[in-house]
C-alpha cells in the first residue's frame, strides 16, 4: 500500500503532494498550521501574500492549495464588484446586495443584539459573494458634525460606539468572515486626509478616539483592522510604531492582519518595522499613479523582496505579517466549517427593517403632531410629501460605501405603499401629493453604478417653492424631506462639509411651508447634524438618517404609526457650529494649519476629552437636542434608583432603576447611566455614559431594570503612569433616558483596600 500510495503521488505531482501535506491534519490548531504553512513558503510566496494584486485582492498560495484572498467595501452592504484594476463596475448580473441603514443608524437604536444581526447578515452577504473580509465596521468618533464620513461611524461617545462595535464583528466573523475595523485611527477628517498629522494628548486619545478600536479588538476578537490615512505623531498611521506596534499589537495583544487603507502606505522602512502587515492602493506605490506594473511596485513586494535579498532586512519582521495573513487565511478562506452564505433574504431585509425602524429618532413632536393618524379624519385626510429627497435615491454615492442595491424603497413609495395597503384605516379616503420644493444633485451615478432616476427639474427655486407652499395651504399636513445627500462637501468620502447648513435654500422652503400649515413634519435624511434656524417654527422633526433598501417603509411606519420610534442619538446635535469643542479654538484645531512647505497639515485637538456633550456639559451651553435623546410616541418615568453597595473596593457596582410606561401605546426607551466624578486629581467630565439598556413595555407597565459598571467606568487615563486609573472617593451616578434628562441620581465611594 505504502508504494502504491507513493507511485500516486508522483504521477499527480510535487504541487499536489504538497498541498496534501498542508492539509494533512486538519485537527491541528490555527497556530500549528500556520507555522506549517509558513516553513513551507517560498520568499517570493511570502511576498506575494502581503500586497495586492487586484483592487480588492491579494494572492493566495497556489502551491499549497490557498486560493486568493478577497476583500470587499462595508459597513452597509457589500459592494458591487470592480473590474480587476479599475473603479468602474465589473458588469456583473449577481451582485446586488440587501442595503442596510448606515451605521449612524445602527448607533441610534442603541441595541447591541441588532448590531449582532447587522453583522450576521452582512456576513451572509459576503460569503454568498465570495468575500473573505469586508472592511468594516467604522468606528471613528464623531468630532465634528461637518465630518464626511460620519454616516458611517457610530456617533460621538466611546462607550456607545464600543458597546455597538463587539457585536458587529462578533456577528460577522460568526459565518466565517473577516471583520476589517477602521480607520484606526484619529481618522476624523475627509479633507486633506493624506496630509492631516493630529496632534492630541495621550489622555484625549486614549478616552474617546481608542475604547471602541480596543473593545473591537479584546472584546469582539477582530481579525482584521485597517490603517488610517492620516498621521499621528508625524507617523502615518498605516505604518506607525505607536499606534501599531506598541498600543494594537503589544498592548493589546491584536493578533489579527493591519491592512493598510488603498493606497496609505508611503515608506518601504516604516511599511517593514511599523506594523503593517498587507498593503492595499488604487494603482499607486504611495508615489505615483497609473503604472503599469503597479502591484509590483509596492512596498511591500519587488522592492521589499529586493532589500531582502541584498540584506538590507533579514525575514524576522516578513515572517511575523505572514504568520498574520495565513492567520487570517486559516480562519477565513481556509475554514471548511464556514456556511455558503445568501444573498438577498427575506431574513435580511427583515434585519434592514428592524434596525431602521428601531434607529430612527424622533426628535421633536410639539402638539403631537405625529403620528398621522387616518381615524382621526373619516372624512378623508390630504397628505402632501415635499422635497428631493422623498424621492431620491440614497444608496448610490458617497463614496466606498455607495452599493448596488436589488430594491431600494423611497419615502414617497414608501407611504404610497402603506396608504395602499390592504389593512390601513380609511384605506381609500388618504390623498398622496406631491411638490419638488428644491431640487439637488440630480446625477445618480458612481463608479458605473447609476440610480436610473431622472431627477432634472429645470424650474427656478422660487417656482419650486411657490408651487409647494400653494398646495400646502389645502393639505392636512405636509412632510417635507430633506437633509443632505451623498455629494462631495455633503455626506460623502473625501471631502468635509463647509458649512452646518442645509444646502439648495431648504431654510426658506420649510420656513414658507411652515407658515401657511400649522401640521408641518421635517423628516431629515442624513447622517450628519444640521443647523434648523426654522426648529422652533416646525413642530415635528424626525431624524431619518440613510435607512438603505427598505428606507421608505421604515419612514412610513413610524410617520403613519404603524412603529413607534424608539431611537435615540448618538451624537450631540447643536444649535450651531460655534457649540462643538473642535471649532472654539480657531484653525489650528479645525481643520488644522498647513506647515512650511505646504506637504503636512498639523492639527490640534485642543478641546481633548470635551468631545460632544462633555463639552456642552462643561460650557454649560444647551444644543438643539442632547446626545441619547429620543422621544416617544407614549411617555416613560424613570425613578427609584439604588445602588446594591454603599462602597466598593473594587470598582464594580450594581444599579436598579425602574422604569413605567406612562402613556397609552407599547414603546421603548433607553435608560442610560451616567457617571460622576466629584473630586479628582485631573479635570474631569460633568458626567461620562457608563452603561445603558433599551427596554420595551407595555401602557402601564413596570419594569426593574439593571446597569452594572466596573472599574474602568470610574477611572482616567493617567499620563504619568500611562495606565488607567480609578481615584477612591466619591461617585454620583445618573439615570435618565437623554444626557440632559437625568431624573434620579445615587452617591457611592470607591475606597482603598
Amino acid at each position: 500500500m505504502k508504494k502504491i500510495f507513493f507511485v500516486c503521488l508522483m504521477a499527480i505531482g510535487a504541487v499536489s503532494y504538497a498541498q496534501k501535506l498542508v492539509y494533512l491534519d486538519e485537527s491541528k490548531d490555527i497556530e500549528e498550521r500556520v507555522e506549517d504553512a509558513l516553513k513551507r513558503m517560498t520568499l517570493a510566496e511570502k511576498i506575494d501574500v502581503i500586497h495586492a494584486q487586484s483592487k480588492f485582492s491579494s494572492a493566495g498560495v497556489k502551491r499549497l492549495g490557498m486560493p486568493d484572498f478577497w476583500t470587499d467595501d462595508g459597513p452597509h452592504g457589500v459592494r458591487p464588484d470592480v473590474l480587476w484594476d479599475e473603479w468602474e463596475q465589473a458588469g456583473q448580473s449577481n451582485d446586488s446586495c440587501v442595503a442596510f441603514p448606515a451605521l449612524t443608524c445602527l448607533a441610534a437604536t442603541w441595541q447591541p443584539a441588532f448590531s449582532y444581526m447587522y453583522g450576521y447578515a452582512l456576513g451572509e452577504e459576503a460569503l454568498y459573494r465570495g468575500k473573505s473580509m469586508i472592511l468594516g465596521p467604522g468606528i471613528n468618533i464623531y468630532r465634528t458634525p461637518l465630518g464626511g464620513r460620519n454616516f458611517e461611524y457610530m456617533g460621538e461617545d466611546p462607550y456607545l460606539t464600543s458597546r455597538m462595535v463587539v457585536p458587529y464583528v462578533q456577528g460577522l466573523q460568526s459565518v466565517g468572515v473577516a471583520s476589517c475595523v477602521k480607520h484606526y485611527c484619529l481618522n476624523n477628517d475627509e479633507e486633506y486626509r493624506h496630509q492631516v498629522n493630529v496632534i492630541v494628548s495621550d489622555r484625549a486619545l486614549h478616552e474617546i478616539y481608542l475604547p471602541g478600536f480596543e473593545a473591537a479588538i479584546k472584546e469582539g476578537k477582530a481579525w482584521g483592522i485597517m490603517g488610517a490615512y492620516n498621521l499621528y505623531k508625524n507617523e502615518h498611521n498605516c505604518h506607525n510604531q505607536y499606534t501599531l506596534n506598541k498600543i494594537l499589537k503589544q498592548d493589546w495583544g491584536f493578533d489579527g492582519v493591519v491592512v493598510s487603507d488603498w493606497g496609505g502606505a508611503h515608506d518601504l522602512d516604516q511599511a517593514v518595522k511599523n506594523g503593517l502587515d498587507m498593503e492595499f492602493g488604487t494603482w499607486t506605490n504611495g508615489l505615483s499613479e497609473g503604472a503599469s506594473n503597479a502591484y509590483d511596485m509596492y512596498y511591500l513586494s519587488k522592492q521589499y523582496q529586493k532589500a531582502i535579498v541584498e540584506g538590507k532586512y533579514t525575514t524576522k519582521e516578513l515572517d511575523e505579517k505572514v504568520r498574520r495573513v495565513l492567520r487570517t487565511f486559516f480562519r477565513t478562506t481556509m475554514n471548511k466549517q464556514k456556511p455558503y452564505g445568501f444573498l438577498c433574504s427575506e431574513q435580511h431585509y427583515q434585519t434592514a427593517r428592524m434596525v431602521a425602524h428601531e434607529g430612527i429618532v424622533l426628535l421633536q413632536n410639539e402638539g403631537n403632531v405625529l403620528p398621522i393618524l387616518p381615524e382621526l379624519h373619516p372624512e378623508g385626510m390630504k397628505i402632501l410629501v415635499v422635497g428631493e429627497n422623498a424621492i431620491k435615491m440614497m444608496t448610490v454615492g458617497g463614496g466606498s460605501s455607495s452599493l448596488k442595491a436589488q430594491h431600494e424603497i423611497s419615502p414617497l413609495q414608501g407611504l404610497k405603499m402603506r396608504i395602499e395597503a390592504s389593512d390601513f384605516p380609511s384605506k381609500g379616503r388618504v390623498s398622496l401629493d406631491y411638490a419638488r420644493g428644491y431640487v439637488g444633485d440630480t446625477s445618480g451615478n458612481y463608479n458605473g453604478v447609476t440610480t436610473g432616476q431622472d431627477l432634472k427639474d429645470d424650474r427656478s427655486p422660487e417656482a419650486l417653492i411657490a408651487e409647494a407652499v400653494e398646495k400646502a395651504k389645502t393639505a392636512d399636513y405636509v412632510i417635507i424631506f430633506g437633509g443632505l445627500n451623498k455629494s462631495n462637501y455633503q455626506d460623502c468620502e473625501g471631502h468635509d462639509r463647509k458649512t452646518m447648513d442645509l444646502p439648495y435654500n431648504q431654510d426658506k422652503l420649510i420656513t414658507s411651508i411652515a407658515v401657511v400649515n400649522k401640521n408641518t413634519v421635517y423628516v431629515n435624511i442624513s447622517g450628519n447634524a444640521v443647523s434648523m434656524p426654522w426648529r422652533k417654527q416646525v413642530p415635528a422633526i424626525v431624524q431619518g438618517w440613510f435607512l438603505g433598501s427598505e428606507s421608505g417603509i421604515a419612514l412610513a411606519d413610524v410617520l403613519l404609526g404603524r412603529n413607534n420610534p424608539s431611537g435615540h442619538l448618538p451624537f450631540t446635535w447643536y444649535e450651531s457650529l460655534d457649540q462643538c469643542g473642535a471649532h472654539s479654538f480657531g484653525e489650528a484645531a479645525f481643520p488644522g494649519i498647513w506647515r512650511e512647505g505646504k506637504k503636512i497639515i498639523d492639527e490640534e485637538y485642543k478641546e481633548g476629552i470635551y468631545v460632544g456633550y462633555r463639552w456642552t456639559d462643561k460650557q454649560k451651553l444647551k444644543p438643539a437636542f442632547a446626545f441619547g435623546h429620543g422621544l416617544s410616541y407614549t411617555t416613560f418615568k424613570i425613578s427609584n434608583l439604588r445602588a446594591t453597595l454603599n462602597d466598593t473596593t473594587d470598582g464594580n457596582m450594581t444599579f436598579k432603576v425602574d422604569i413605567t410606561n406612562t402613556g397609552n401605546c407599547l414603546g421603548s426607551d433607553v435608560v442610560q447611566l451616567y457617571i460622576t466624578d466629584v473630586k479628582c486629581s485631573v479635570d474631569r467630565p460633568v458626567k461620562e455614559l457608563k452603561a445603558f439598556k433599551k427596554v420595551m413595555l407595555k401602557p402601564g407597565e413596570t419594569q426593574t431594570v439593571t446597569l452594572t459598571t466596573d472599574k474602568r467606568a470610574l477611572s482616567f487615563w493617567d499620563e504619568q503612569t500611562n495606565d488607567w486609573k480609578a481615584e477612591p472617593g466619591e461617585f454620583i451616578a445618573q439615570v435618565g433616558d437623554a444626557s440632559d434628562k437625568l431624573t434620579c441620581k445615587v452617591k457611592f465611594r470607591l475606597v482603598e483596600y
